[in-house]
């Protein structure tokens, strides 16, 4: 069966975000990701986790100036030395969390700017980082983003993340597949799980409903089925990864909306 993590980052917004792990497992859920943990201390998200028996299985890297509108910075020439910093903090936490994962989000492709230079200045810092999260034992994510949540966003299908993690050669560099992100770019979701899944190079997945990101039981994709996939899948490839619930509550506005939409989850663990 797969493994759900809470994104705390959309889930439980009706409470304070260190308040957020103890409703993430009163509902069941035995790990947790989010986007950024930079605005607190280490030691306090780690004394959440243990207080209430969650793993920290993602973060994001620092993704630049995210109030300005950057998304990432690793395809940015001439910001190397920012990546590199940000990249040593993220793996400070992650280091102090537990952590096996961190995102690199690609950034926005400056308009006119020549797209071979930002895949080169990508993929030079990718294998930087990558080889820095080696020596803890760490995986370093990428993720193919549509361009309708993030106009411009430089990294967008499957295809083109694994061509990097292909280029890169670097075995702890791996796709993160947002199932969501992935039926609208592509579509076929389903053969796109069955193709990629197996090949290792998946570290992690999300969900989300489709076309409105909510749950994932509201919206075109069936994912009952897919979760059936992935199962399958999984057994004949030895898959192990979690499945990370990105999603906005459909009943954001009302008292415990996360919880009452959790039905679709409630369903699978039975």
């Amino acid at each position: 069966m797969p493994r759900f993590a809470a994104n705390l980052s959309m889930l439980y917004n009706e409470h304070d975000f260190l308040d957020r792990f103890a409703a993430a497992a009163r509902d069941g859920f035995k790990a947790v990701e989010y986007l950024f943990p930079y605005a607190w201390g280490a030691a306090d998200i780690a004394r959440r986790l243990a207080d209430h028996g969650l793993q920290q299985v993602l973060f994001n890297a620092p993704p630049g100036n995210w109030d300005a509108g950057e998304r990432g910075i690793a395809c940015l020439p001439g910001r190397e030395a920012e990546f590199r910093a940000g990249f040593s903090q993220a793996l400070e936490y992650a280091q102090a969390l537990g952590c096996p994962r961190i995102h690199v989000m690609a950034g926005l492709a400056p308009a006119g700017a020549d797209r071979a230079m930002l895949q080169k200045t990508y993929e030079s810092n990718l294998a930087w980082a990558a080889d820095l999260a080696a020596k803890s034992g760490r995986d370093v994510l990428i993720e193919p983003i549509n361009t309708r949540d993030i106009p411009g966003f430089f990294l967008n299908r499957q295809d083109d993340a694994h061509g990097v993690i292909t280029r890169v050669g670097s075995t702890n560099l791996k796709v993160q597949m947002d199932l969501y992100h992935c039926q609208i770019v592509e579509g076929d979701v389903a053969m796109k799980i069955r193709k990629w899944l197996p090949t290792g190079q998946v570290g992690h997945i999300q969900i989300a409903g489709v076309p409105m990101r909510h749950e994932p039981d509201l919206g075109e994709l069936n994912y009952a089925y897919l979760f059936d996939v992935i199962d399958e899948v999984s057994t004949q490839s030895g898959w192990t990864g979690w499945i990370g619930c990105e999603y906005r509550p459909s009943r954001a506005a009302q008292p415990g909306a996360t919880s009452s939409g959790l039905g679709w989850l409630a369903q699978r663990l039975q």
